[in-house]
């Protein structure tokens, strides 16, 4: 299959669930294959996520940027953008969800170049501390559905509301990949007021997706 669209396509972008798949795909395709989303990264989120972070703050190694929930997938490409951008992010998920060991060493080694720092934590007022920016994401993705019910048990401290909150910046900005399940893992009253700033993430995945293609496809 990857061969056969290499004949007619300049791109293949692929959001499956096994990340082998894209893997295996990049392997025989002789064009570029983008992740679009496995269960192991996201890493076109994460490019919108970090351009929404430098439109607002042109220092982004200046901040400390707090990811509060599941070791997931988003989570995933935020440490590994993180370690190469060089900035400070602290991770807070529960003991058995933390983000996958391998991903946070290739984290820390690349933050030990770019002078970023990876911090990975279970108490979520710890995570949030002082943070500049304050994200999260769904408590069960893509094929964890039989997972809900005890996932939403497990994370409910987790959960992004005004009280948690109060341990972040006064000004501190909080972000969601979307779509959210409003009153688990974020309330309404925070992805609706004024420290949102999820419609511009949702918005710059458009303009970071279309600067990877540029990018890729030869162009300046």
């Amino acid at each position: 299959m990857a061969r056969n669209l290499s004949r007619w396509v300049d791109a293949i972008v692929a959001r499956t669930f096994s990340h082998d798949t894209v893997v295996e795909l990049a392997s025989a395709a002789s064009v570029p294959v983008i992740n679009a989303l496995s269960d192991h990264e996201h890493p076109c989120q994460a490019l919108a996520d970090y351009l929404t972070i430098w439109e607002r703050y042109p220092r982004p190694e200046q901040l400390r940027i707090s990811y509060v929930g599941d070791g997931n997938n988003v989570c995933h490409s935020l440490l590994l953008g993180a370690g190469i951008l060089g900035l400070n992010l602290t991770v807070a998920s529960p003991k058995a969800y933390a983000p996958k060991e391998p991903v946070v060493a290739q984290a820390r080694a690349l933050a030990g170049v770019s002078g970023g720092e990876i911090t990975i934590v279970q108490d979520p007022s710890e995570g949030v501390a002082d943070a500049d920016v304050v994200y999260t994401d769904v408590f069960a993705s893509m094929g964890q559905e039989s997972e809900a019910e005890e996932r939403a048990r497990v994370f409910q401290p987790y959960q992004v509301n005004s009280k948690l909150l109060r341990n972040a910046a006064s000004k501190a900005v909080v972000m969601h990949c979307l779509p959210a399940h409003r009153g688990e893992e974020i309330t309404d009253e925070v992805l609706d007021g004024p420290q949102s700033i999820v419609l511009d993430q949702a918005e710059n995945r458009l303009h970071a997706q279309n600067a990877l293609l540029l990018k890729l496809m030869g162009g300046s």
